[in-house]
C-alpha cells in the first residue's frame, strides 16, 4: 500500500502529474524555484526517493534521467483512502463519518462512481436495456483517471514498502 508523500515529495509529484510527460530534474527545479530557495541536489534527492518507492520510473536521457509518473494523482488519492479506511477499528463507522464531511458536489460524485462500479460487484442485479448505469458523457472502463486504465497492463499499483 502506497504510504503519504511528503510535502516536497507531494510538490514534485504535482509537477510530474500535471505536465503529464516525461521530466528532468532541471525542470522540476527551475518551476519549485518559482516558490522557494530549493538546490538542485534536494530535488534529485526527492525524486530518485519517488523512484524507489516506486511512483516514477526513469529513463536515461544523455547525461539525465527522464521520470515519469507511474500512476494518476486520481489512484494516488485512492490508494490513501483505502489506507486510512483499512486502519479504522469500525470501517462502517469511518465511512458514514467520512461521508457527512462530503460537499453536495463530492456526495454527487460518490453516487456516479457508485453507478459505475455497482454493475462490477459481485451479486449485482443485471442492467436492463434503457437502465442508466453512469454519468453523462462517461466511459465506464478506463476513460476516467482512477480507474484500472491507471496501470500498465500486468502491474500493480507502486508499493512504497521498498
Amino acid at each position: 500500500m502506497p504510504r503519504a508523500l511528503g510535502e516536497l515529495e507531494d510538490a514534485v509529484m504535482t509537477r510530474v502529474w500535471q505536465w503529464n510527460r516525461p521530466v528532468t530534474v532541471r525542470e522540476v527545479l527551475e518551476d519549485l524555484q518559482q516558490e522557494r530557495s530549493i538546490a538542485y541536489t534536494t530535488v534529485m534527492t526527492v525524486m530518485d526517493n519517488l523512484h524507489q518507492k516506486g511512483w516514477v520510473r526513469r529513463e536515461v536521457d544523455g547525461r539525465a534521467y527522464r521520470y515519469t509518473a507511474v500512476s494518476t494523482r486520481a489512484a494516488y488519492s485512492a490508494a490513501l483512502m483505502n489506507e486510512a479506511w483499512s486502519r479504522s477499528d469500525n470501517p462502517a463507522a469511518a465511512l458514514v463519518a467520512f461521508f457527512g464531511m462530503m460537499s453536495a458536489e463530492q456526495r454527487e460524485a460518490l453516487q456516479d462512481a457508485v453507478r459505475i462500479v455497482a454493475p462490477a460487484l459481485p451479486g449485482a442485479p443485471e442492467a436492463e436495456p434503457g437502465d442508466k448505469t453512469e454519468p453523462e458523457g462517461k466511459a465506464a472502463s478506463g476513460g476516467e483517471p482512477g480507474t484500472e486504465g491507471d496501470f500498465p497492463a500486468g502491474e500493480a499499483p507502486p508499493d512504497s514498502g521498498r
